[in-house]
């Protein structure tokens, strides 16, 4: 996330004034002893990563498409590379193959849940600088897809777990493994893995899926390291703009045709993007790593409550990913007309992948779009969607838990929360939980972010290993 130097730096200069009477910052939590990483093996992480890499479990829409048996491989040798996991644990495969380990305790304290999914996208038309799915580990490096998203989390906490499980521990609070084979694809293994939760009357004391990472120089003014920890995510929606025509021979074309409608409606859409606001997710991040910021950003930061609307206009014309953070945006993804090149188009339609800012939900959404359009001709058609996710809480024993556990691995990293703009598993989990945090505990390069769903997608040894440690002393201190 770039920020945009001259809006802030301006409002920076204008913060000077209020820098008497600069917040004080709450403590960001008392220093805690370094992780304990016994029983971990980070080259052997490496190796375990780039074998479940070189199984192809790409996810798709259409279950024709995907190769049952490479699913069925990849559950096969977890069992395989984590005997001490699957001897101590209790393995369900749901219907349609997602997993869910369960770790007694002999408690009924509610549950801790980990998750990653091990589905993957595909890697059709991307510029692969080495074979996508060879797991190869080379300067010191895991290459390949799922490297990160996410079976890179999934070789994370089951590292953890096969070291702990071996060394005969048993956690202070049951501990659930769930992994979907169709996050990608937006499929039903977490909801699956919800309602088994709900028939057995189970509210998790919390939830960890993937969403941010511990990044640096992403924050202006703050050098160090920042792990940003997913509290909340946008809503999801897809919408159809479709407008038709009688059609005809192209020798003779129609004024003020389909596509030509069409198009129309989608640059009115272009030139009317919903309001810049930053919500209060959002302002916990600024608030938060203002704590290590210097000079006159710690006062603008400091004051952020107070300039808030120059701040989400900073944000907006920052970068695309500042952007997503504060507003709801609409993504043209498809475009459809005629099926021939001499014949007018009976119908044109676009697809609009929309994700919904907090605040905001599907109704008011779908309303606006249509006020923007403004065209009868044009019908809105809504095809799915989903409102924003709850906010999960921070004044608990969970977050403070969370926040113990970055800073035994990473321990000049600020933490703040963060708002998710993709859609993943964790949103179902919220139906359940009042805890649920996206947060995947590797050190990330912009590079390396850069990767997910492209080509070269890979994480480094030391940042798989570092996850695990992650992973290992959240566990031990439940």
């Amino acid at each position: 996330m770039r920020t945009a130097p001259l809006l802030l730096g301006t409002a920076a200069a204008g913060a000077a004034a209020l820098a008497r009477r600069v917040v004080r910052f709450r403590p960001v939590g008392d220093p805690v002893p370094p992780a304990d990483a016994s029983g971990l093996d980070a080259d052997a992480a490496a190796a375990r990563l780039g074998e479940l890499i070189r199984i192809p479990t790409v996810s798709s829409p259409d279950p024709g498409q995907v190769d049952a048996a490479a699913f069925a491989r990849f559950r096969d040798r977890l069992a395989e590379l984590y005997p001490h996991t699957h001897r101590v644990l209790e393995r369900e495969v749901l219907d349609g193959g997602a997993l869910l380990w369960r770790w007694r305790s002999g408690t009924d304290r509610p549950p801790l849940v980990l998750m990653a999914h091990h589905d993957v996208v595909p890697v059709t038309g991307q510029a692969w600088t080495r074979d996508p799915f060879s797991g190869a580990v080379e300067d010191g490096f895991v290459h390949g897809r799922g490297a990160v998203d996410d079976k890179g989390s999934l070789v994370a906490v089951l590292e953890a777990v096969e070291s702990l499980a071996a060394a005969g521990h048993t956690p202070a609070r049951d501990v659930y493994v769930s992994s979907s084979n169709d996050e990608e694809v937006l499929g039903a293994g977490a909801q699956q893995a919800v309602q088994v939760f709900r028939d057995r009357g189970i509210e998790p004391w919390a939830v960890v899926d993937e969403g941010g990472a511990v990044v640096t120089g992403v924050f202006p003014g703050v050098p160090g390291q920042i792990a940003v920890v997913g509290l909340a995510e946008k809503g999801l929606l897809d919408v159809d703009l479709v407008t038709s025509d009688p059609g005809g021979h192209a020798s003779s074309p129609t004024p003020d045709g389909a596509p030509a409608r069409l198009a129309r409606a989608i640059l009115r859409l272009d030139a009317a993007p919903f309001p810049a606001r930053l919500d209060d997710v959002v302002l916990g991040m600024v608030d938060a790593a203002g704590r290590h910021a210097s000079g006159a950003y710690r006062a603008l930061f400091a004051n952020a409550r107070a300039l808030r609307p120059l701040l989400a206009t900073a944000l907006a014309r920052a970068s695309r990913e500042a952007n997503a953070l504060v507003r709801t945006t609409v993504a043209v993804t498809e475009l459809e007309g005629s099926s021939a090149r001499n014949v007018l188009a009976t119908r044109a339609r676009a697809h609009l992948n929309i994700r919904i800012a907090l605040g905001e939900t599907v109704q008011s959404t779908v309303e606006r779009l249509r006020r923007v359009v403004g065209d009868p001709s044009v019908e809105v058609r809504v095809l799915s969607g989903t409102d924003p996710s709850p906010v999960s809480r921070t004044d608990n024993e969970a977050y403070a838990a969370l926040g113990a556990a970055v800073r035994a691995v990473y321990p000049e990293a600020a933490v703040a929360p963060y708002l998710m703009v993709q859609a993943s598993d964790a949103r179902h989990f919220a139906q359940i939980s009042d805890s649920v945090y996206r947060f995947m505990p590797f050190d990330l390069s912009r590079g390396e972010l850069d990767a997910l769903h492209a080509a070269d997608e890979r994480i480094s040894v030391a940042a798989l290993h570092r996850g695990a440690v992650f992973f290992r002393h959240l566990i031990r201190t439940l």
